[in-house]
């Protein structure tokens, strides 16, 4: 039997692409196993789908000063040595590294040890993690055609990233009964992050007559954002976070509002939802999403307003111009090559196992 190994850490972004080719690894005959950092969240993740974890010693590679930035490389070479160990009893025909900073001393323990590594950088850019594990990489993939001429010569394949299957299982009317609404008016689905955003909830809801008079609008507006007054407008519901529900309310939404996270965005485009990418600003990021909306928007994919220029008319006038216009946005995904990247994947990890056998 042929055995993987899965790694990434950290956010969920770094788990959810690793959880969404499971089953077609299984499907190829692949053995399964993970490894994350010691108590994670990508710990209960993977242990909830029942793929067997081991937990290692993770530092965090950081840019600024930081007293910790002293023992972090303790903690990293501990578990460079964890991870060898485990990769030797574990005789993996291949790595799949979806990155953060739990990645780098797997990688370079299956470097050591001659595994095949495939990486997946989700960001125009690589992230540090992914920038130390590049090398030791057999193949990269990426998301974005301007990716690769940031990659060495010969590693970089353009896939995408790969989408849980469930998200393309939902059913609009139950999206559209879960929230009391009706087929008259279309849906506007607005999407902040886990944590919300003040500005995309504010553009919202202060204008929010004037949005209701064309749209319903289901509004993912973060943990703690909630905003009890307006629970009673009729076309507006508002949750802090949703998870099995997500399917629905994607399959409902005729339009999407959406920061900017390379999996965010790669779903978007999986689905052919229009939409409004409203990036996280340098002062809160290094700049990967203003990246990622930009490719996007080049590609004819996306409409980006940036988060400086956030206000209630903006807004109003960015969903109106999209949703107008929505045909001419589905018509260029519609066109994308990035089709089935947890088929590609997967044929890639067969092929470095083939190899290595």
């Amino acid at each position: 039997m042929k055995r993987i190994v899965l790694t990434g850490g950290g956010t969920a972004g770094h788990v959810t692409p690793n959880m969404a080719l499971v089953p077609k690894l299984i499907d190829e005959g692949f053995d399964i196993s993970y490894i994350g950092s010691y108590n994670g969240m990508e710990k209960k993740l993977i242990g909830d789908i029942g793929v067997p974890y081991y937990g290692i010693s993770s530092g965090k590679l950081r840019r600024y000063f930081d007293l910790k930035n002293f023992s972090d490389p303790f903690r990293v070479l501990k578990g460079y040595f964890e991870a060898k160990k485990i990769l030797k009893k574990l005789h993996p025909d291949v790595i799949f590294s979806k990155g953060g900073f739990v990645t780098v001393p797997v990688v370079i323990a299956a470097k050591k040890l001659h595994i095949p590594i495939i990486i997946h950088e989700s960001d125009m850019t690589p992230g540090l993690a992914n920038k130390l594990s590049i090398p030791s990489a057999s193949k990269v993939c990426c998301n974005f055609p301007e990716t690769i001429s940031h990659l060495p010569e010969g590693k970089a394949v353009l896939t995408g990233s790969p989408i849980r299957e469930e998200l393309f299982q939902g059913k609009k009317e139950t999206g559209l009964s879960l929230c009391d609404f009706n087929d008259e008016k279309p849906v506007l689905l607005v999407i902040g992050g886990s944590l919300g955003s003040v500005a995309i909830n504010n553009a919202i809801r202060t204008n929010l007559n004037d949005l209701l008079e064309r749209y319903q609008i289901i509004h993912l507006c973060g943990r703690n954002h909630l905003d009890e007054s307006l629970s009673h407008i009729r076309g507006y519901k508002q949750f802090e976070y949703v998870k099995k529900e997500l399917k629905h309310y994607f399959a409902c939404a005729d339009i999407v509002v959406s920061r900017a996270g390379a999996n965010a965005i790669c779903e978007l485009l999986a689905l052919r939802k229009p939409n409004i990418l409203i990036p996280l600003g340098l002062d809160a990021s290094r700049g990967d999403q203003i990246l990622n909306a930009q490719s996007f928007e080049k590609q004819g994919y996306s409409y980006v307003l940036q988060e400086k220029d956030v206000t209630s008319q903006t807004l109003l006038n960015a969903v109106n111009t999209v949703y107008d216009n929505r045909e001419k946005y589905i018509e260029a995904m519609n066109k994308s090559e990035l089709a089935n990247p947890i088929e590609t994947i997967v044929n890639l990890a067969n092929e470095l196992a083939t190899k290595k056998n």
